[in-house]
């Protein structure tokens, strides 16, 4: 079986690390399973998306409605840009978590601003009719608990997009691009440790008063979350799976088949 791409963006060694360690082990998957590349290191080479089943796109410390953007935010954006876009033409399996849903939205033809920010907390999350009938959200029930915690969200989603998901602060928490092209405002990839590690890292990003960062770490490591969040994850894969299973068995010749 092929292993998954994770697209990160995050300078902090300990926050990309961090990120790493939680979606190979919410996902199921294995070191072995999952490549890292981070993309704000050095130019993306060339990435040959027939070696993956699927791809995460995380997140960093950057926001599509940044303005002014640095050089090094642009050169990100483009190399990120290129990917998606060849991801949503062969309708790859893609998951962006946290900046992947800004990044995906954006490039798209959505409206990523801050109308819709939210501040670090537990959010209450419904699917729509699409999201409970959608593979994404198989075995999680019609309304859950996550965290949020973004300076930015979208207002509009892109056109073809599906909203699978929305909440009371932030309308668009997760949709659907073509068949397998997911992104989630909410974090199905954090844990209560893992969201008390984010805190301390990013606590002077400007998501929240320096202060408040220990509190903000005691709400995160006593948050009760639905245990079913990180089920995203699993399914996501079972997904991939299943979409390269049936490549494997349908003959490249019949082109009457789309995967």
């Amino acid at each position: 079986m092929k292993p998954f791409l994770l697209l990160s963006t995050r300078p902090e060694d300990a926050a990309a690390e961090g990120e790493r360690e939680a979606v190979v082990r919410l996902s199921g998957l294995t070191d072995e399973d999952v490549v890292q590349m981070r993309v704000e290191e050095a130019p993306l080479p060339r990435v040959d998306l027939d070696k993956f089943a699927g791809v995460f796109l995380g997140g960093g410390p950057f926001n599509a409605s940044d303005d002014p953007k640095t050089d090094l935010q642009l050169r990100v954006e483009r190399d990120l840009g290129t990917v998606i876009d060849e991801v949503v033409e062969r309708d790859l399996p893609f998951l962006g978590l946290c900046y992947g849903i800004g990044a995906l939205s954006s490039r798209l033809g959505g409206r990523v601003d801050r109308t819709y920010g939210e501040e670090v907390r537990v959010a209450v999350v419904r699917l729509t009719d699409e999201g409970r009938a959608d593979p994404l959200f198989d075995g999680v029930p019609d309304q859950l608990t996550a965290f949020v915690g973004h300076k930015e969200a979208s207002r509009d989603l892109a056109p073809d997009a599906v909203l699978l998901a929305s909440g009371d602060l932030c309308p668009v928490q997760a949709f659907r691009v073509g068949r397998n092209v997911y992104a989630t405002q909410f974090h199905p990839e954090l844990d209560q440790e893992g969201m008390a590690t984010r805190i301390r890292i990013y606590s002077t990003a400007g998501y929240f008063p320096p202060e408040a960062t220990e509190e903000l770490v005691v709400f995160a490591r006593g948050a009760v979350l639905a245990p079913e969040v990180h089920r995203l994850l699993t399914n996501f894969v079972s997904i991939a799976r299943l979409r390269e299973r049936s490549l494997i068995e349908t003959p490249l010749e019949d082109s009457s088949v789309i995967p």
